[in-house]
């Protein structure tokens, strides 16, 4: 923690238009807070940045314009740094001294535009009025920064309250860090992110942050921002509004207050009752349950299988190769590329599934890979290109299914490229997440939202055709059994009120 001299009374200080002038620039921390890294389902090592224009800047009881055709603006409680004496350079314990004050901020924006700059935020985050301040500072040389409170209200109802003892990257780390790049000069903002909480607001109603010293309870005051229903749209020169399911999870804070449905992942699906299920009835009861849904395309064609019918059920991660071209493969394909982070990321019950284009021309996977797949508890790897060390690979444990073996290195015909994205495999959409169920006798790719009740029916139509199935096996033939007529279905169903007894004796 960074350690300051400090007294046992606070003042404040007006934030002024003099203090929007002096801004040279107004930088912001993605994520800093970890309530908020939480709920982005993603902890950073580092800080990362972007910037805001200082036009943006303005004072408390102002308005803010939500643009017409928008519907996504967002507010984000923040506590902001104003920069006291040039930084370049500086070192983490001396990082501190260079803040003059600290004041609230809010660092809004609208959602709707945040495709249009591809992660630079110019369009969502600068617009007029975008960062307010204020109304006053406290001199950061009276404050421990491990030892702030910063709050949001929106129409007078707490909806953010955070210390920064949750600070991921201390203020002291996040100044130094951007000293290493730029000269912070006096006058400079930088806005230090959000806690859990920021969501969507609307015309009419007002947003309220406020920092506040725990140590003296001395506060910044309340900086308020009403937001108001812009009329003139955009215009056709430029980019219009888009709203994305990302975008409205991302605004309102999660799908489910987005009202959004909860995305369904074969984790969550795969439950021990659904794998025995799953486990129990053949991949072509599978597909033909699939079928009945309207999903023709589930099959994933690769004729070989290390483990023959071993059965093998597991959640998709996925590898993507693109067509070998050498200037690529210099700069992507040596070391640690992707095919190996893809790897070393796997987790117990994952199956990899690697698109490679049906190119059986070089391999996409030898032993060594593949033993690493078995130690993290990968359940198995799938892939339409070619693998190397077959016999190695083999005589491991992790089912491995190919389209072929070939001596060749990754990098005659491929170039590892995307991870955890959309492939195609076989023929196949594969996305990750995706239920694998494969053995020798077929790999089926089923949809999270259809796992449960996909089993419960494959497992019905296997029972039936096991009836079947014995029937004939006893003489009968195929007409009116196959499929049953109403005689077989009540033979069918008294058989089964028996309690599915030996069928080979079972009496009709």
């Amino acid at each position: 923690m960074t350690k300051v001299g400090r007294s046992t009374v606070s003042t404040t200080l007006p934030v002024t238009q003099e203090t929007f002038a002096q801004a040279g620039k107004v930088l912001a921390v993605h994520l800093s807070y970890s309530s908020r890294a939480a709920q982005r389902g993603r902890t950073p090592k580092f800080p990362s940045y972007f910037m805001k224009a200082s036009s943006s800047l303005a004072a408390t009881n102002g308005t803010v314009e939500r643009p017409a055709g928008t519907e996504l603006l967002a507010f984000e409680g923040e506590i902001a740094l104003i920069i006291g004496t040039t930084a370049r350079r500086v070192s983490v314990e001396e990082a501190w001294s260079h803040v003059g004050s600290v004041t609230a901020s809010n660092d809004l924006g609208v959602h709707d535009m945040k495709y249009a700059d591809k992660g630079s935020n110019i369009r969502s985050k600068s617009g007029d009025g975008y960062t307010p301040l204020g109304p006053n500072a406290l001199p950061a040389a009276e404050l421990d920064p491990a030892k702030l409170r910063v709050q949001t209200w929106v129409n007078g109802q707490i909806a953010q309250d955070a210390t920064t003892s949750e600070l991921l990257f201390s203020f002291a780390q996040i100044i130094a860090d951007l000293s290493q790049q730029m000269t912070l000069q006096p006058g400079d903002i930088i806005l230090t992110g959000t806690p859990a909480g920021s969501t969507v607001f609307f015309p009419g109603d007002a947003v309220e942050v406020e920092v506040t010293d725990l140590i003296t309870g001395t506060s910044t005051g309340k900086l308020k921002t009403t937001a108001t229903e812009g009329t003139a749209t955009f215009a056709s020169f430029g980019n219009q509004p888009k709203v994305t399911e990302k975008d409205k999870e991302d605004a309102y804070g999660d799908r489910a207050t987005a009202g959004l449905p909860p995305v369904i992942t074969g984790k969550e699906v795969l439950t021990d009752a659904v794998r025995e299920q799953l486990a129990s009835v053949a991949t072509a009861t599978l597909s033909a349950t699939l079928r009945k849904r309207g999903l023709n395309n589930v099959n994933i064609e690769v004729p070989g299988a290390t483990k023959g019918m071993q059965r093998v059920i597991g959640t998709a991660r996925t590898l993507r190769y693109i067509p070998n071209r050498e200037d690529l493969f210099k700069a992507h394909g040596g070391g640690y590329n992707t095919q190996k982070q893809s790897i070393d990321s796997l987790n117990s019950g994952e199956i990899l599934v690697m698109e490679a284009r049906g190119e059986t021309g070089s391999a996409t996977l030898g032993d060594i890979l593949a033993l690493r797949s078995q130690q993290l508890g990968a359940a198995g790897i799938i892939s339409d290109g070619g693998v190397r060390d077959l016999d190695a690979v083999s005589n491991l444990d992790i089912p491995v299914f190919y389209n072929g073996a070939h001596p060749a290195v990754l990098g005659r015909k491929h170039v590892a490229w995307d991870k955890d994205i959309t492939v195609a495999c076989g023929g196949v959409s594969v996305q990750p997440g995706d239920v694998i169920v494969a053995d020798s006798d077929g790999i089926v790719v089923i949809p999270p939202a259809l796992v449960e009740e996909v089993a419960a029916e494959a497992m019905v139509t296997e029972s039936n055709d096991e009836f079947i199935f014995a029937m004939v096996k006893r003489g009968y033939g195929i007409e009116g059994l196959f499929p049953m007529n109403a005689e077989w279905k009540a033979k069918y169903t008294a058989w089964k009120d028996a309690g599915s007894p030996e069928l080979d004796s079972w009496a009709l």
